[in-house]
């Protein structure tokens, strides 16, 4: 647990079991160690703990396999291209070997140790920067290393449909509206904490679908991509807007906006989804009463005397008329009087009214007074 900001690490521990992660004290198994970035406590404690629970565990390497590991993050450089920084697992990576991962392949003709520094090769629990992938390579995905490119081809494209299959998984329910969005970044690191984020604020009614996420500047195809799925709006973090895109975008009425801070950007989809969700019309209960007595009935109008059981009875308000809590039919107030004068509401004690309604109404019933309310 790293407590940046002074935050209270009892209250951590109660949020990650709740999560499902229940560490020493909570019922579990899993070490915590108070560090702090910001003033370096505990830092020697935490990779002792490291180095004895590797050692109860046994974990061991193979220097001698081909090495494997794991993304944990990757940029676009302007010079180098992709870049992805790795965490080696197991094995050993090796110059002149090719790596593979979802979707993506990157020949190892060099590779940086996590300072930048040229290596021939790194063995397992080396952070690695593993540059010139195809393709971006999604966080937290593995990495494989072959002889040849054919066989990492083959085991990226198998990868990257087992990806993509787990994402369909998660279907958007049809009845649902959704917000389309293009979401850019700069780096993966942010891109994936953006995204999920993102997906936290969906409402009752409505959800933020993302079309597009892509690490690198904004460009033509973001804004055609935009173009595609109406009312698409396309979301920069920390990256740049092509000078052709701006231009296309204006040209096509696509909105393109630019964050710095993620909470901003979170802040900004959250109010698109109020502006967009749907409005519903819905009943709510404004009063109620109780009838007493009958005073005259004619054709469809009952004239009668009642009790006010809660909130207000209001002139010309319709009402459903409840018998032993079961609804038997519906009706409207044309007229009001309390005291032998007209009243336009009634808010406690007994009054007369005049309502008119198919249905015929007997003491001892309840008139619910309904207001529509379009939330």
């Amino acid at each position: 647990k790293i407590d940046k900001a002074g935050a209270n690490i009892e209250s951590t521990k109660q949020s990650l079991a709740e999560n499902g992660i229940y560490v020493e004290g909570y019922g579990g198994d899993i070490p915590v160690v108070e560090t702090s970035a910001k003033t370096g406590a505990g830092i020697n404690e935490l990779l002792d703990m490291i180095l004895l629970v590797a050692d109860i565990e046994n974990f061991v390497g193979h220097p001698e396999r081909w090495g494997t590991g794991v993304i944990i993050e990757n940029r676009l450089d302007p010079k180098k291209g992709i870049t992805a920084v790795g965490i080696i697992k197991d094995g050993t990576v090796k110059k002149g070997m090719v790596a593979a991962s979802v979707g993506a392949v990157a020949p190892l003709r060099f590779i940086l140790d996590a300072e930048g520094t040229e290596k021939d090769e790194l063995t397992f629990s080396s952070p690695i920067q593993i540059i010139g992938w195809d393709s971006m390579p999604p966080i937290g995905a593995t990495f494989e290393l072959f002889e040849d490119k054919k066989a990492a081809e083959f085991y990226a494209e198998s990868e990257a449909g087992k990806f993509i299959k787990n994402r369909n998984e998660n279907k958007i329910d049809e009845n649902m509206f959704v917000v389309p969005l293009i979401i850019k970044s700069d780096v993966s690191g942010s891109l994936e904490a953006i995204i999920y984020e993102v997906k936290k604020l969906s409402r009752e009614r409505i959800m933020p679908k993302i079309v597009l996420e892509a690490v690198g500047t904004i460009g033509e195809n973001d804004v055609r991509s935009a173009m595609t799925t109406p009312n698409t709006i396309i979301m920069g973090f920390h990256t740049k807007i092509d000078s052709q895109a701006a231009a296309l975008a204006e040209r096509s009425g696509i909105n393109i906006e630019s964050f710095d801070i993620i909470y901003k950007l979170t802040e900004r989809v959250a109010e698109l989804l109020a502006e967009r969700e749907p409005k519903i019309e819905v009943e709510e209960i404004t009063g109620s009463c109780k009838i007493l007595k009958i005073f005259s009935v004619t054709k469809h109008k009952q004239v009668l005397g009642a009790r006010v059981l809660s909130g207000i009875i209001e002139r010309d308000g319709k009402v459903r008329i409840m018998r032993r809590e079961a609804e038997i039919g519906t009706g409207e107030i044309n007229e009001l009087q309390q005291g032998k004068v007209e009243a336009p509401k009634i808010a406690e004690g007994e009054f007369g009214a005049m309502i008119e309604s198919k249905t015929e109404i007997a003491p001892g019933d309840v008139l619910e007074i309904i207001t529509k309310v379009t939330k």
